[in-house]
């Protein structure tokens, strides 16, 4: 399988578990399969082995993670790509579940967190800035210490 083919796929494969996110998020099959961590596992453990496979291959001269160059350089190999973006959907997924998660521990309404956790989706950071800002206005402090469930 070609490492666009697998984008592609792993793309589509995320997306369900988004969806029950933000429409259903505490069902049972959003509690087991994406707050229980099976799928952020899941799609950590194929991290790992593209990642294995990218740093197993022929890497271009001058890869690496010393300098933004190099790490350009690194990324110019598809298999070095699909990693990263890899990595970036295990963690915005989680982001989007720890959101929705903490969000009804503070007693926050479902669709108060509708837009963080889809940007959660869409930007990462950005989603996240923006639920902890929204976390910060109900709370009337700022504060990331957790509320007991």
């Amino acid at each position: 399988m070609t490492a666009e083919n697998l984008f592609t796929l792993i793309n589509a494969f995320v997306l369900p578990f988004w969806l029950l996110l933000l429409i259903a998020p505490f069902s049972k099959p959003t509690r087991w399969l994406v707050h229980s961590g099976v799928v952020p596992v899941v799609l950590g453990l194929l991290y790992i082995v593209v990642l294995s496979l990218s740093m197993a291959g022929d890497m271009p001269e001058g890869a690496g993670m010393q300098s933004l160059q190099s790490l350009q350089i690194a990324f110019s190999d598809p298999r070095a790509l699909l990693a990263g973006w890899i990595h970036y959907l295990v963690f915005d997924l989680f982001i989007g579940a720890w959101i929705i998660r903490d969000a009804r521990r503070q007693g926050m309404p479902h669709w108060v967190v509708v837009i963080p956790a889809l940007l959660a989706f869409l930007t990462g950071p950005f989603g996240l800035l923006l639920y902890i800002g929204l976390r910060a206005a109900w709370k009337k402090r700022f504060s990331l210490e957790e509320a007991p469930d």
